[in-house]
């Protein structure tokens, strides 16, 4: 049984359609990338695992499971009790995501209980000064500020991290040097990661298998290296190959024609159709179904008789 589960999962801001009946799978122990577009409800998917979502959120249909549980089926204390033994999340603002009015130590304590050794998870993230544990968030800089946030959701060995696009707001070094303990500590308490992400090619080298979201759904996933090396839904492709990060040096990088979806409702077809080179007149009508394409699940009506086309064109940009 999957660690995590979301099954055809609605999420309605509104008049606005976040998430168009969304499926992930994660299993224990395993590394997850989620990417996509902005806008493309990865951080709606996050924040709906352990139902962090806003007040305007309407869950309109669907389930989460975690390790069994249905989280929008939880009563408010078994819901909590859950997001202490089995959760951790780490933010993309550290400092937002640190109470202001705390000192680093007091916030760790809360978290640890009684007996919790404060210095010894500060140092499992590298900042050994004394003087962090007495400092408030905003004294802290940005990569000091997410090391304490890495402490916090990794102090109780949780079952899953969900980590929303953890790094992007830190440097290039910091950012590498935060990916590293984050991946190191889940390894050493075997905990499952979720990790939303822009960057292909981090996540191709840090995740186990990748899923990939396009209007509020995910329209394919499997192992990272295929899926990112030889796509099988035309979005991937063409998210790949505007991935200036991913390019080979002197390859002239391609956008994604036209803009994302912004949904009122369900999807009556395939939301990428009218930015996909290979749509047909049934793409805009007719939800695809999942379909299997060598190691990968995709949601594509012609996902079969594209192999070849596809990887021509992963091969030309590589």
């Amino acid at each position: 049984m999957s660690l995590l589960s979301v099954r055809n999962l609605v999420i309605d801001y509104a008049r606005t359609r976040a998430l168009d009946g969304a499926d992930l799978e994660v299993a224990r122990g395993e590394k997850v990338g989620l990417v996509g577009e902005s806008g493309s409800g990865k951080s709606t998917l996050g924040s709906a695992v352990g139902r962090l979502l806003p007040g305007a959120a309407r869950h309109s249909g669907g389930e989460v499971l975690l390790a069994g549980e249905p989280v929008f089926g939880l009563p408010p204390a078994r819901l909590r009790a859950l997001r202490r033994r089995q959760l951790g999340y780490v933010f993309q603002d550290p400092i937002g995501s640190l109470d202001p009015t705390m000192r680093v130590g007091a916030q760790l304590r809360l978290v640890l209980g009684r007996g919790g050794d404060v210095h010894f998870h500060l140092g499992r993230v590298k900042l050994d000064d004394p003087r962090v544990v007495r400092a408030y968030p905003h004294q802290l800089s940005g990569g000091m500020a997410q090391r304490v946030a890495i402490a916090i959701a990794m102090a109780t060995a949780p079952e899953l991290l969900v980590a929303d696009e953890p790094t992007a707001a830190l440097d290039s070094q910091v950012r590498e040097e935060v990916s590293d303990m984050v991946f190191a500590l889940a390894a050493e308490a075997g905990t499952s990661i979720l990790w939303l992400s822009h960057d292909l090619p981090a996540v191709a080298r840090r995740c186990d298998r990748v899923a990939v979201m396009y209007g509020g759904r995910v329209v394919e996933s499997g192992p990272a290296r295929e899926v990112l090396g030889d796509p099988a839904h035309p979005y991937t492709a063409a998210l790949a190959g505007s991935a200036p990060a991913a390019a080979a040096h002197g390859v002239r990088l391609e956008p994604v024609p036209g803009r994302p979806p912004v949904l009122t409702g369900p999807s009556p077809g395939c939301a990428f159709a009218p930015r996909c080179a290979f749509a047909e007149r049934r793409c805009e009508h007719e939800r695809p179904a999942p379909v299997r394409i060598r190691a990968q699940d995709v949601l594509c009506h012609r996902a079969a008789e594209l192999q070849d086309r596809l990887t021509a064109l992963s091969e030309v940009k590589a």
